[in-house]
């Protein structure tokens, strides 16, 4: 399959790298000339001017176009750049982290030029993006007919879902980034307590033996192993921990619902916390995040 990707960065150029190993012919577009280049020499077809980008998939029928870029106003400004190369079957995706809200409104907008948006609500981290992601996925059901052997084969097996109608998939998202906040909260609130025991304690064979066979068992506290590793006290880095929008959207959405969501909450207020006061919990969490999505850590 054909496909135009725009951005590159963390996320994006694994995606890239992802679909050119399943076979897919895959042209890309980032404002950066140096990731441009460092996608060439993987043998990506990439373009740094949006023009020449546009000009190569213009042959595409229908075009499939998804974007990997920052949400809000990045994501305006570049369907309003695409939307005059954009015709009756086309397929735009949005696989960031957008709010639904803005998606179901840019759903509408392109409607009217029967455009098909799509929205991929994307996990999996970095390594997700260059191995198989974990996609939730809001289209109608032609478009997700077209788009599904995509979708499949860049996918770790059994992690794809088609959401439902437009939005969902990034509604999904969001609250799947929800409960991540809560999960990683209570890690960092966890491993504080060993730190400040009254027992000498090795945190990385701790967070190895829970993740094997323990119930908290998982992928982030196989990360929390990493960490450990590489820093076992994690003194290089600070407690701080920024939120990157979704963990708000999730407790607004609650209270819009009336739903109780007092965890979900609470790890959003510490993250808030934790730009004012270096807490161990904060190094935790900050390098949890590093650790799956690449998101900067803040140096001592």
């Amino acid at each position: 399959m054909k496909i135009g990707l725009v951005g590159l960065g963390k996320m994006g150029f694994n995606l890239a790298l992802n679909m050119k190993e399943h076979g897919h012919n895959v042209s890309a577009f980032d404002i950066s000339d140096k990731i441009v280049e460092a996608a060439r020499n993987e043998g990506i077809n990439s373009f740094s001017d949006l023009n020449a980008f546009i000009e190569n998939i213009s042959s595409m029928s229908p075009k499939i176009i998804w974007l990997m870029i920052p949400a809000g106003k990045p994501v305006d400004d570049m369907i309003e750049k695409l939307n005059p190369f954009l015709f009756h079957g086309d397929i735009l995706i949005d696989g960031g982290n957008s709010n639904y809200k803005d998606t179901l409104r840019r759903f509408e907008a392109l409607k009217s030029k029967n455009i098909e948006f799509v929205d991929i609500g994307t996990s999996g981290g970095m390594e997700g993006a260059r191995n198989g992601i974990c996609a939730m996925i809001g289209a109608s059901t032609e478009a997700f007919t077209l788009i599904e052997p995509l979708i499949k084969s860049i996918s770790i097996e059994n992690g794809y879902i088609h959401t439902g109608q437009n939005g969902s998939g990034h509604f999904v998202k969001m609250v799947h980034n929800g409960i991540e906040y809560g999960m990683m909260q209570a890690i960092g609130e966890g491993f504080e307590i060993l730190k400040e025991s009254r027992f000498d304690l090795d945190m990385e064979k701790i967070a190895n033996v829970w993740n094997n066979g323990s119930v908290i068992r998982g992928w982030l506290m196989e990360l929390a192993v990493n960490m450990f590793k590489k820093d076992a006290g994690l003194d290089n880095i600070k407690g701080i921990v920024h939120s990157s929008g979704e963990g708000l959207w999730t407790v607004q959405e609650a209270l819009e619902l009336k739903v109780a969501a007092p965890v979900i909450t609470e790890s959003l207020f510490a993250r808030y916390r934790s730009e004012r006061a270096d807490t161990f919990t904060g190094k935790v969490v900050a390098a949890l995040r590093n650790e799956f999505g690449g998101h900067p850590v803040e140096k001592k």
